[in-house]
């Protein structure tokens, strides 16, 4: 059954307040390559980026903090 209206607006108003988009653009290939290794690890595509970017984000703070 698809989406009401009223549902499809609750979702881009909760979209346009709670998130926002980045466009990620990887060699031909490697989108399957991320989205297999992510499915295995139980994860989605995107939360397997977001958690990957915010890791190496740490990972870099720290090593700056102990130069």
């Amino acid at each position: 059954m698809p989406p009401t209206d009223a549902q499809r607006r609750a979702r881009d108003k909760w979209l346009s307040e709670k998130v926002e988009t980045i466009n990620l653009r990887v060699p031909k290939g490697s989108k399957e390559i991320i989205r297999t290794h992510a499915e295995k690890h139980g994860e989605s595509t995107n939360a397997f980026v977001y958690r990957t970017v915010m890791e190496a984000i740490q990972r870099d703070e720290q090593a700056d903090s102990d130069r």
